[in-house]
């Protein structure tokens, strides 16, 4: 069988795009780490470490697009080997009910 070509390559983004989105995300950090008012929230935009840090580490990731790091890689393959038993109904003998009339 033939693979995808897609699976194949490898995709690296734009590296322009790229250092914008790191360096938005670093700045972000920055700004939440060093700036007390930054970790608050504002009437028009809302809760500001989301637009300062969130949104650039999500595009961030989007621009790999979506792709979980080796390592989780890894272990989640290594773990979907592995199968749980199936829960069985245990059947106790009844005692005492089955009494024939006689």
């Amino acid at each position: 069988m033939a693979q995808s070509s897609r699976r194949n390559t490898v995709e690296h983004p734009d590296p322009r795009v790229l250092r914008c989105v790191r360096q938005a995300a670093l700045a972000g950090l920055a700004l939440v780490l060093v700036w007390p008012a930054m970790r608050g929230s504002s009437a028009w935009i809302g809760w500001l470490p989301l637009w300062l840090l969130g949104m650039p580490l999500s595009a961030w990731w989007a621009l790999y697009r979506f792709r979980l790091p080796a390592a989780w890689r890894t272990r989640r393959q290594g773990a979907g080997n592995r199968q749980r038993p199936q829960a069985r109904r245990l059947r106790h003998a009844r005692r005492g009910t089955a009494v024939r009339a006689a």
